[in-house]
């Protein structure tokens, strides 16, 4: 009885994704199970080649250590915005086209952008070409001193 090794001389359909989309769409836990299912089902008769095992494995090391980064990106992208949200607390926001504006009052963030909700009620995207800026200040009675007396007259005499 003859037992083929895995993928010897089989046909695999054309996929119709580009080698990007299939890179994306295989993770980690995916590659870990090809793996494990290769060696299982190989043919004892002819193990596979140890420098492919050994390419393999390689691999496998390359794509935990790439989810381990991605894993720690992710966590700094968002300390990185938890820090900078305080310093968005009470700021002047105006939109790119100038239609809303507001002081923040709550800041919301979301895997794919930072919102804000500002004074008004309204919610913006920190998005390009937004403003950020100090609120404007209200503005101080005017403190000018009293006019001068110009018509001549001495108001104190005789005191």
């Amino acid at each position: 009885m003859a037992v083929d090794g895995v993928g010897s001389t089989t046909n695999t359909p054309q996929s119709s994704q580009t080698p990007k989309q299939t890179a994306e769409t295989i993770n980690y836990d995916a590659f870990l199970k090809l793996l494990t299912a290769q060696m299982q089902y190989q043919d004892p008769t002819k193990p596979m080649d140890s420098a492919q095992l050994m390419a393999q494995l390689a691999s496998f090391s390359n794509v935990e250590q790439g989810v381990k980064m991605n894993a720690k990106l992710d966590s700094l992208l968002i300390s990185q915005s938890l820090s900078q949200v305080d310093g968005l607390m009470g700021k002047y926001v105006t939109s790119m086209d100038g239609k809303t504006t507001g002081i923040v009052k709550e800041v919301h963030i979301y895997a794919n952008g930072t919102v804000v909700k500002l004074d008004s009620g309204k919610e913006l995207l920190l998005d390009a070409g937004v403003k950020i800026s100090e609120p404007p200040t209200a503005e101080a009675p005017d403190e000018t001193p009293p006019p001068d007396d110009t018509d001549g007259t001495d108001d104190t005499e005789g005191a």
